[in-house]
């Protein structure tokens, strides 16, 4: 009769699953045989390796990651902290990562931190137990506690990438890899834009999220061109809430400045945007005759309507490739990542047409 020790550490081991043991019997080879192929399949004869996957096939054996993780101190998991994992500007920066890590053997945890930089701290600090192999996060700006982890991870070997941020700007440099692009720059193209169309008498509408920082930026590059070049500029700062509800509920207030009228206005994103055309069209109010409107994002939703959307188009799903190739290069030969700008562009539409 076994005893209550022996019977205990078989469950422990097993817990009712086919193991490394089981796929060796099946396949003829040894478990160190199997336990190399996990890991370096091609240091495994092509005729051996077939008869494992063939075995793990026929048992359904599913490798302990986190045994393996334990047992060589490395870790597959990339971690990936994202404002808003709903909004359709990051869905393609993450599908972009995903790709990106696809065949790789590595994987993407995500973590959505609601453009908060406490929680982005606190997803930080749980992820430290997980010790990942690479960590990507949004932006430039962090808390002092996030930032001090990140630069610990960092010192302790873990590439850390700041995605959707350009390396241009070194004066705020944190010591990280940036991939992203100028968001001031962006702003200032916006509003070139609509200064060459003809426009004296500008708006911008800026995100109601308080720590979307990047819109702001966009926003004050926006401020500095209009500026320069002479025209009036006016700030409004959106609702939180719909952006949506948001973006209809501004024309209200760009069509109430009767003494010097807005011609020309250029939202935080496409969304924002589109609500702000909408509720002009229904009011009859003649875009761009009257109003020009111009977006950030280039969702699918803003080519659809009528009149379709002027916008700028963010490489986001190549933030999400360079970030994923950058990050894996740097596990594999042991290097910093490297930062890259990638570019910006603006995409003329209907609602920034020819002014009266």
């Amino acid at each position: 009769m076994k005893s209550t020790t022996e019977t205990t550490r078989r469950q422990r081991r097993g817990h009712g699953r086919p193991t490394l043991h089981d796929v060796a019997d099946a396949a003829g080879v040894t478990r160190i045989t199997v336990s190399r192929f996990m890991r370096q399949p091609e240091l495994v004869a092509e005729s051996t390796a077939a008869r494992i996957r063939e075995a793990i096939e026929q048992t359904g054996y599913v490798p302990n990651q986190q045994a393996g993780q334990l047992a060589s101190g490395d870790s597959r998991i990339v971690a990936a902290l994202i404002p808003n994992v709903g909004h359709s500007i990051f869905a393609e920066t993450i599908q972009g990562l995903t790709e990106g890590l696809h065949g790789s053997g590595h994987e993407l945890l995500l973590l959505s931190t609601g453009y908060s930089m406490e929680r982005e701290e606190a997803q930080l600090r749980a992820l430290t137990g997980w010790a990942p192999g690479a960590i990507i996060v949004t932006g430039r700006h962090h808390s002092p506690g996030a930032l001090r982890m990140l630069r610990d991870a960092q010192a302790a070997g873990t590439p850390v990438v700041e995605i959707w941020d350009h390396p241009a700007n070194r004066t705020d440099s944190d010591g990280f890899a940036r991939i992203g692009f100028d968001h001031i720059a962006a702003g200032r193209t916006m509003a070139k834009h609509l200064i060459d169309k003809g426009h004296v008498s500008l708006a911008y509408v800026d995100s109601g999220v308080g720590e979307d920082f990047r819109a702001h930026e966009r926003g004050q590059g926006f401020v500095a061109e209009a500026k320069a070049q002479g025209v009036r500029v006016k700030v409004l700062r959106a609702s939180t809430g719909d952006a949506f509800d948001a973006g209809r509920g501004m024309v209200q207030l760009l069509l109430a400045a009767s003494r010097a009228p807005i011609t020309a206005v250029a939202f935080a994103n496409d969304h924002l945007a589109c609500g702000a055309l909408m509720e002009a069209t229904s009011r009859g109010v003649q875009i761009p005759g009257q109003l020009a409107l111009l977006g950030f994002g280039d969702f699918p939703i803003g080519r659809q309507l009528q009149p379709s959307l002027s916008t700028m188009r963010p490489p986001t799903a190549d933030i999400g490739h360079v970030a994923a190739k950058a990050v894996l290069q740097s596990v594999t030969k042991g290097t910093e990542p490297t930062s890259r700008t990638l570019p910006c562009q603006l995409i003329g539409r209907d609602s920034t047409g020819t002014t009266r």
